[in-house]
């Protein structure tokens, strides 16, 4: 397998406080990627430094061959690299077709005039996305009679909205933050169902960053553990449950226990 996205003494400072510290990171392409650690081990800075939210103070990002560290995040979405956000973020006064329509933007082909003026082109566009935005909907599971407002959803569906919204975007690579955060156990095992789907029917790679180890431990492939900005294991996830020192990043030295997860 070739890697999908590759980096190399990663960091990235906020004042005096390292967020990341020489991180190093390969992701092979078609690969679900754990990524965990306790809270502010810098998870989210890493997907906010890929993405082009953030600015790597130094190092090397590299993705599908090109180095990406410099560019913002525009062209790193145009390039494939797509997130979701821990909080729900669909667009709650919206329809489900019209929050799944935003996110196929970065495909839209007519400029602002012909947008502007609704020539026949830009009418054929409209209507092509919004059938490519029903399709999306009903792969993702999400089955609506009358294609009512986002807010009217459960919880578990309105974060696999989300999902859809991402999917939209056309990533080759897509991060997932907390996507089963607030689920009950049904709705948990669902988004989990839909996450191998994505993979093996659609070809996607994926991030996955998780507090559910239980949905870390059954979905990812590889995980790779963060402890304040630095990689301090990676491994497959029967390795992971039994290295002492990820226990001991998460419950402290004097409580780590082999059964933890």
């Amino acid at each position: 397998m070739e890697l999908i996205l590759e980096t190399k003494n990663l960091c990235k400072n906020f004042g005096g406080l390292t967020a990341l510290n020489n991180l190093g990171i390969a992701i092979e392409e078609g690969e679900i990627r754990g990524l965990i650690g306790p809270n502010g081990s810098g998870k989210t800075t890493f997907f906010n430094v890929i993405t082009g939210y953030y600015k790597a103070t130094s190092g090397n990002i590299r993705f599908a061959g090109r180095d990406v560290e410099k560019m913002t995040p525009d062209e790193i979405a145009k390039l494939g690299i797509v997130r979701t956000f821990q909080s729900t973020t669909v667009f709650h006064e919206m329809t489900l077709l019209e929050n799944v329509c935003i996110g196929f933007h970065l495909q839209v082909k007519s400029s602002f005039f012909p947008s502007l003026f609704r020539t026949p082109s830009n009418i054929i566009e409209e209507r092509d996305i919004a059938k490519r935005s029903a399709e999306l909907l009903k792969y993702i599971g999400i089955y609506t009679q009358d294609n009512g407002l986002a807010k009217n959803l459960p919880h578990g569906l309105q974060r696999r909205l989300g999902v859809a919204v991402a999917l939209a975007a056309k990533p080759k690579l897509l991060l997932l933050d907390e996507p089963v955060t607030g689920m009950n156990l049904t709705e948990a095992k669902n988004m989990m169902d839909h996450i191998k789907k994505i993979r093996d029917e659609v070809g996607i790679t994926i991030i996955l960053v998780e507090h559910n180890m239980r949905v870390v431990l059954g979905v990812c492939d590889k995980i790779t553990v963060l402890n304040y900005g630095q990689k301090i294991f990676e491994g497959y996830p029967k390795e992971v449950v039994k290295n002492k020192e990820v226990i001991e990043a998460y419950l402290g030295a004097d409580r780590a226990r082999e059964d933890v997860f």
